[in-house]
């Protein structure tokens, strides 16, 4: 019981960065036919009910070869984009009606035991995607296959601020009146782009993108996205591959956030929305976790993250209002609005020396390497100050301090100032590191 109010605590804050936000969805075809879709569409449901502004783009590929397998046609491709005739046109409409029909039934249910009972949804679509040929590449004639010219956002922004979620099939339309067929990451991409959304969610068939050896990429930059797409390049992870290049051409256009996650795993997309982690990939423009130096409005989030040591012993009683005096002595890492990591540095310039002090990481985020960041950072902050070593007095951490260079040293060795308010009775080991 308490685990799940903790939970709804904590998602508290995201559930107030979300409101009034909007969200582009892509859905790819093997998603919606997937045992796991009604969960997804619950949880959807829910962003709705939270006030997210949500535009769902969705696929068609695998309906539309099971059609083309029922009338004994092949499927042809280039350049893996999808050769459309007219024989295959025809397969893709039909797909496309009924996905888009059941899509629409299942965000209409309102039944008493749904998740959905009394949600009361409405869901328009029509043509804001504005379609033009492909055209012939290396002497292939895509024929009806396209790319999207021109998204409608005053159509889409009006049905939003409306509360109504919008619906994209993978279809657009010519001024010419022709009907095209677009690659559902091409309408979600360009969409997300001309909305000004503030993300763009991917779901996919993993858990998000994978390394060279199988293991969560949880987060990357957009400049090491673009690295990563290139060592894919000539791979045959064709999904992870169009998926990336839609997070990056996404972030590129100035949608700040793009997440890549499961439609197999129940509940990722609330996880991915409203813990700090998430379960998937977050790929993003700007760094979702920083060092810096702490300001006033840090105050809180500093007393949430020590209290716990200075319980335990591990760290000295700190008021607020001497945190607040000497707010300027810390840096800290901050990881999504979330202190994680603090130091302190008070120089003792005539001595040529400083303290590094209340030195903390949260419990959560422990055996990642930010203590040695904070650490790397005092000493630059140490250096600037002209400090020729550093100084730190702990009870419980001291072979990780030695581990790091930091020698053991005699009481009388620290400047007077801070050696005659030494407590006897916490009776903390003094160590000393030389700056080089």
């Amino acid at each position: 019981m308490l685990d799940y109010v903790n939970s709804l605590r904590h998602s508290l804050p995201y559930i107030n960065a979300h409101r009034e936000r909007t969200f582009v969805v892509m859905l790819p075809g093997e998603s919606i036919e997937h045992e796991n879709f009604g969960n997804t569409v619950h949880d959807l449901v829910l962003l709705h009910s939270l006030g997210v502004r949500l535009v769902l783009a969705f696929g068609s590929r695998p309906q539309i070869e099971a059609r083309l397998a029922a009338q004994g046609a092949q499927s042809h491709y280039h350049q893996d984009l999808r050769i459309t005739d007219a024989a295959t046109l025809s397969c893709v409409l039909d797909a496309v009606g009924q996905l888009r029909a059941f899509i629409e039934a299942r965000l209409s249910m309102d039944m008493a035991a749904s998740p959905m009972h009394g949600a009361r949804l409405r869901v328009a679509g029509g043509n804001f995607v504005t379609a033009r040929p492909l055209g012939v590449i290396d002497g292939i004639d895509y024929q009806h296959t396209g790319e999207v010219r021109r998204i409608d956002c005053k159509g889409i922004n009006r049905l939003l601020d409306d509360r109504t979620i919008v619906l994209l099939p993978p279809i657009g339309y010519s001024p010419t009146g022709e009907t095209f067929n677009l690659a559902c990451e091409d309408i979600a991409t360009r969409t997300a782009i001309e909305l000004q959304a503030d993300k763009l969610l991917l779901f996919s068939s993993e858990q998000g993108l994978m390394d060279s050896s199988g293991q969560l990429i949880r987060e990357l930059p957009a400049q090491q996205a673009e690295h990563h797409l290139q060592r894919l390049k000539n791979s045959k992870q064709l999904e992870q591959r169009e998926l990336l290049t839609a997070a990056v051409n996404a972030c590129g256009g100035g949608v700040p956030r793009c997440h890549i996650i499961s439609y197999h795993l129940d509940g990722a997309l609330l996880s991915e929305m409203f813990t700090r982690d998430g379960c998937g990939t977050l790929v993003d423009q700007g760094q979702f976790e920083q060092v810096r130096e702490a300001q006033i409005e840090d105050v809180g989030g500093l007393l949430e993250l020590i209290r716990p040591l200075e319980e335990q012993g591990a760290l000295v009683r700190r008021s607020r209002d001497l945190i607040e005096r000497e707010i300027t002595q810390f840096s800290i890492v901050e990881r999504d609005g979330l202190i994680i990591a603090c130091a302190a540095l008070y120089p003792f310039p005539e001595q040529a020396t400083g303290e590094l002090a209340c030195l903390a990481v949260h419990p959560d985020y422990r055996h990642g390497g930010r203590g040695d960041v904070l650490l790397e950072r005092i000493e630059q902050r140490a250096r600037a100050l002209q400090l020729s070593s550093l100084f730190v007095l702990t009870t419980r951490t001291a072979h990780w301090f030695q581990e790091r260079g930091f020698q053991a040293c005699a009481l009388e060795q620290l400047p007077s100032a801070k050696a005659s308010l030494y407590n006897f009775q916490r009776n903390s080991k003094v160590f000393r590191k030389t700056l080089s």
